[in-house]
């Protein structure tokens, strides 16, 4: 009987020290690795969706401008009011991907810097990407647009494509946003650049600047990303390059668990 309640009390105590590992705020100075994969994610998912449709399903400025061009066309005299491919797309884009930024709210109960939340929320995201890559592998569709008036990707699954990597992209941004590092969104690096260019110790090359140094490691994961992600969509195709992709982020949210913890304030 007492060999039976000492084991009770070990598997509690177990599970009790998994709950409090599990719910402790991740060190955010500690946590570069994984916030650069993200910068590199926003690249990679971009390039597959740029280079077939010319919309962005990350960068979220351009698709909003693009929708305000397209109700002034209903005022300039000529009145057009179809609703362009590219229109549809970017309002798919721009919908889906406040959807996802909504899907981190669920981070306010959990904890927006716990190893919990962040390796759950990366695993959506990891989902997602792997849904996008089914849907367009099931479109059929082709992987580069020759044009901007001739976009490669047009049917109904290929909306469905866009509409998940963009809820990704959303996600992604607001989890990189609430862990409140150099790192910001991860997802628009026009502030970045800003306040790259901004930084006092810009110029200060000997020594690191944390400041400066983790903004521009997002940029070049970012650009990394770009260029990988358009290399292999050449090689293998959207479906077979967001299939990496997706590999590639289940690998960051394992990788969320083993950031170290913020240590405790004295």
């Amino acid at each position: 009987m007492s060999d039976k309640q000492d084991l009770e009390r070990n598997d509690s105590t177990t599970l009790t020290s998994l709950k409090k590992y599990l719910f402790t705020d991740i060190d955010g100075e500690k946590a570069t690795a994984p916030l650069s994969a993200y910068c590199f994610m926003t690249g990679f998912i971009d390039a597959v969706c740029f280079s077939a449709i010319f919309v962005w399903c990350a960068f979220q400025t351009g698709n909003t401008v693009q929708l305000g061009l397209a109700i002034a066309r209903l005022f300039n005299g000529q009145h057009d009011d179809s609703f362009h491919i590219a229109d549809q797309q970017a309002l798919c884009s721009l919908i889906t991907f406040i959807l996802g930024a909504s899907i981190a709210r669920i981070g306010d109960k959990m904890g927006c810097k716990t190893r919990a939340w962040l390796a759950l929320g990366t695993l959506i995201q990891t989902f997602f990407t792997m849904a996008a890559a089914i849907a367009i592998w099931k479109s059929g569709q082709a992987a580069v647009a020759d044009s901007r008036a001739d976009p490669a990707w047009t049917n109904t699954l290929s909306f469905v494509c866009v509409g998940f990597m963009s809820a990704s992209m959303g996600l992604q941004g607001i989890m990189g946003k609430r862990t409140n590092t150099q790192f910001t969104t991860t997802v628009v690096l026009t502030t970045t650049w800003c306040e790259l260019m901004a930084d006092p110790q810009l110029f200060n090359i000997r020594r690191l600047v944390i400041s400066r140094d983790h903004k521009i490691m997002a940029i070049g994961s970012l650009f990394l990303g770009g260029f990988l992600g358009r290399a292999l969509l050449d090689q293998i195709g959207s479906a077979g390059t967001l299939g990496v992709g997706t590999g590639l982020r289940f690998i960051v949210s394992i990788w969320w668990l083993f950031v170290p913890g913020k240590a405790a304030k004295q």
